[in-house]
C-alpha cells in the first residue's frame, strides 16, 4: 500500500477525488492510504438525518455516500482514507471494518491509551475517568446510556464500491471539539466528543499521523 500524505486540503475536492480514483481503478491499480487534514466541515452519510445537525452556524455541511450519520472535521484531527480493493487483499467489509477499528486501538495503544469498541457503534471510545485503564470493557451497555463514562476519539465511515474501499477514519488529536456541540455525533445524543489533547496525551498532529499510517498499512496487508 502506497502512502500519500496531501496535507490540509479541503474536504470536498478530497471527496470528489477519492470517487474519480475509485471509479478509474483497475485490477492493476495499487492500493493507497491518503492521509489529511481538513478545515471544518461538517460530513452527512447516506443515513444521515437532518436533524442530527443542531446548529451547524459557519461551517459548511457536506452530504456524502459514507456510511453513518453526520461527524465533525477540522485542524487537530488525522483523516485517513484507504483507497483498497478488498477482493485482492483477500477479506469482506466486516473484516474491514475490525481491521480499521484494530489500527485505531493500536495506535492508541502505543501512546499509552486504551481505546474499546462498543457493539453496533462503529468508532474507537476511551473511558473518560480514566482513559489509561488497561481493564475491558466489562458488562452489557446500560440501555439508557450506552456510552456512559465513554468519550468518542475516532470516527468511521467507509463506503465500498465494486469492491474497492473510499471515506474511511478520523482520529481527534488536538482538536476545537465546540463543533461536535453544534450535532448529535455519529446520531447519537449526548455523545461526547474527545481528543488525545483533552485526556492528557501531548503528541503533535504529524506524529500521530505516522503512527496511525503505520498501524493501517501493516493491518491492511493481505
Amino acid at each position: 500500500m502506497d502512502l500519500r500524505d496531501l496535507g490540509r486540503v479541503d474536504y470536498v475536492p478530497t471527496y470528489e477525488a477519492m470517487q474519480a480514483f475509485t471509479a478509474a481503478r483497475d485490477d492493476a491499480t495499487p492500493d493507497v492510504l491518503w492521509i489529511a487534514e481538513h478545515p471544518p466541515v461538517f460530513t452527512q452519510g447516506l443515513a444521515g438525518l437532518a436533524s442530527h445537525v443542531l446548529n451547524a452556524g459557519d461551517i459548511p455541511v457536506v452530504a456524502t455516500n459514507r456510511g453513518g450519520q453526520v461527524t465533525y472535521h477540522g485542524p487537530g484531527q488525522v483523516m485517513a482514507y484507504p483507497l483498497l480493493d478488498l477482493r485482492r487483499a483477500g477479506y469482506y467489509v466486516k473484516e474491514y471494518v475490525y481491521k480499521l477499528e484494530e489500527a485505531v486501538i493500536c495506535t492508541l495503544a502505543h501512546l499509552g491509551v486504551t481505546g474499546h469498541r462498543v457493539a453496533g457503534a462503529p468508532g474507537i471510545y476511551v473511558r473518560l475517568q480514566d482513559p489509561f485503564a488497561h481493564h475491558a470493557l466489562t458488562g452489557p451497555a446500560d440501555p439508557r446510556d450506552p456510552f456512559k463514562g465513554l468519550g468518542k476519539i475516532s470516527a468511521l465511515g467507509i463506503k465500498v464500491s465494486r469492491h474497492c474501499t473510499y471515506h474511511g477514519l478520523a482520529l481527534n488529536v488536538a482538536m476545537d471539539l465546540s463543533p461536535f456541540e453544534r450535532i448529535n455525533p455519529c446520531g447519537y445524543t449526548g455523545l461526547r466528543t474527545v481528543d488525545l489533547s483533552t485526556i492528557g496525551v501531548q503528541v503533535a498532529w504529524s506524529e500521530a499521523a505516522q503512527i496511525l499510517s503505520n498501524k493501517l498499512m501493516a493491518h491492511l496487508a493481505p
